[in-house]
């Protein structure tokens, strides 16, 4: 799960090319994804994993860094 995201962020979202992106990186802090990034993340997940992202559960806490990301979808598909 975490490659696939890292993979998506870094081809088709990250505002500067990078190479690998740590799993506790803070995507939107360090400037890796814009808040329109965010979004194309977004709906990425919910076409890859085949869930449904609630407006209020896009916080900080689930999509601040790749590791978040991962366990908010580990919840959702349980």
């Amino acid at each position: 799960m975490n490659d696939r995201i890292i993979s998506y962020i870094i081809s088709e979202i990250s505002i500067e090319p990078f190479d690998t992106i740590g799993l506790d990186e803070d995507l939107l802090g360090s400037g890796i994804v814009d808040s329109l990034g965010m979004m194309k993340l977004v709906l990425f997940l919910e076409n890859e994993f085949i869930v449904k992202i609630p407006p209020e559960d896009m916080t900080v806490e689930n999509f601040g860094n790749v590791q978040n990301i991962s366990a908010y979808l580990s919840h959702k598909l349980d």
